[in-house]
């Protein structure tokens, strides 16, 4: 199971949370030393500060994969890209939201855009790097034959991890681990990724989701937070995570 953790980026999002870049290089080092295998530690675009810190913490780190998360436009992916150059291994982390209420009222775009987004980000994010993350937000509502087709163009255009998020922390864990079993077993090029499970804390099931998604569903990335740091009600917890899949 690859652990992925977004303590820097999806972490804080919640109160009080938010580091400056002397403690993210910190924990960009505690982070190594605990041997995680990918560090989201940023979102480039979103400000200089957070481009800033992808980009020092790509220089000083050699273990653990770099990712930055980047919208599906090309100026996000570029400014990502350019944050996670200097790393050893670097990640693109693109997402779009493929739900009908959120395709309706954040995006105002009609389904057929979303796909054509798709393949048009992810084949741009991987013209600039060789490990490409694609996530489908807001995924436990989406419509699951309309999800399958995203994420068979998303393989198609060269993602590497495929991440199915509970992103408002709507799924219970037989559900969710069994949504990305049928997922998995109806998309033709389904091995040719890895899966990711990505939970939110709103119904105290983060964790549970997390390990329904890697048992039932047969994900082998797990994303997640120390402490279970998060917006709203929190990410999965880290410690909780790793500990059940340890002594379990």
């Amino acid at each position: 199971v690859i652990v992925f953790d977004t303590t820097m980026r999806d972490g804080e999002q919640s109160p009080g949370a938010s580091m400056s870049l002397d403690e993210k290089l910190e924990l960009a080092k505690i982070l190594e030393d605990m041997r995680v295998d990918v560090i989201e530690a940023g979102f480039p675009i979103a400000s200089n500060g957070d481009f800033e810190s992808v980009r020092r913490i790509s220089e000083i780190i050699t273990e653990s994969t770099i990712c930055g998360l980047a919208r599906a436009g090309q100026a996000d992916i570029d400014r990502c890209a350019e944050a996670i150059r200097p790393a050893k291994r670097g990640r693109i982390h693109t997402f779009i939201s493929t739900s009908p209420v959120h395709m309706k009222w954040k995006l105002q775009m009609e389904p057929d855009a979303v796909l054509d987004m798709v393949t048009r980000s992810v084949s741009h994010a991987r013209n600039l790097c060789g490990d490409v993350e694609w996530s489908a937000e807001d995924a436990t509502r989406t419509e699951r034959d309309f999800l399958r087709r995203c994420v068979e163009i998303a393989i198609r255009a060269g993602a590497t991890t495929i991440n199915i998020p509970d992103t408002v922390g709507y799924a219970i864990p037989e559900l969710y681990g069994n949504f990305i079993k049928t997922l998995r077993e109806r998309v033709p090029n389904s091995d040719k990724a890895i899966w990711s499970v990505h939970c939110h804390n709103d119904l105290g099931m983060a964790v549970a989701n997390s390990l329904a998604g890697v048992k039932i569903g047969g994900a082998r990335q797990v994303e997640c937070t120390i402490n279970g740091l998060g917006e709203r009600a929190g990410n999965c917890s880290l410690e909780e995570v790793v500990m059940a899949i340890k002594t379990r």
